[in-house]
């Protein structure tokens, strides 16, 4: 049953990236979609990675922070209140690092990169799963940040600060990353 149950979630993430991912290069997909999609990827992550019980305030929620201007308008309205591995989904959104109480996952929206090594620093050895699209997110201590490769959206990953941060990835979402080292 829990073998079925992984499969079926590893089948939602191919159809993501086939179906919804790919552009030809002359035709661009617009940003609500894109949106749309690293929204199904938040909602996958929380399939595929175990946080500590600490990390919950709350053990029957998880909430996703969104930090800065919110690039996702209703994206995220699709995943808000679904219960995956028996939590349900809040959206919180918050204008300052310091409202991070609270969160298991932060995007860090991109305008926010001039204080980026402020973020980073706060969520340091924290149980929180940070994720941005910041170019050298990860190399500067992030744990996931969003990429796009051969017009698709894709993923890397820091294995290095998932671990300071007590939190255990999927090696089935591992395989569908790129690994990144910290510099």
């Amino acid at each position: 049953m829990k073998n079925t149950r992984v499969l079926i979630s590893l089948i939602i993430i191919f159809i993501c990236y086939g179906m919804f991912c790919g552009t030809s290069s002359t035709y661009a997909k617009p940003k609500s979609k894109e949106y749309h999609i690293k929204a199904a990827f938040l909602l996958n992550f929380v399939k595929f990675i175990q946080w500590p019980a600490h990390a919950f305030s709350d053990p029957t929620s998880l909430t996703i922070c969104i930090l800065g201007n919110d690039p996702f308008d209703e994206a995220l309205n699709t995943i808000e209140n679904k219960i995956v591995r028996d939590k349900k989904l809040i959206i919180k959104r918050i204008s300052r690092i310091e409202d991070i109480k609270g969160c298991q996952i932060l995007f860090v929206c991109t305008p926010e990169k001039e204080i980026m090594s402020e973020i980073l620093t706060k969520t340091k050895d924290k149980p929180i799963l940070t994720v941005s699209e910041t170019n050298n997110f990860c190399q500067s201590g992030g744990i996931v940040n969003f990429i796009v490769s051969n017009n698709k959206i894709r993923f890397e990953i820091n294995v290095e600060a998932s671990k300071r941060s007590d939190l255990i990835i999927s090696s089935k979402l591992l395989k569908l990353s790129k690994i990144i080292k910290e510099r």
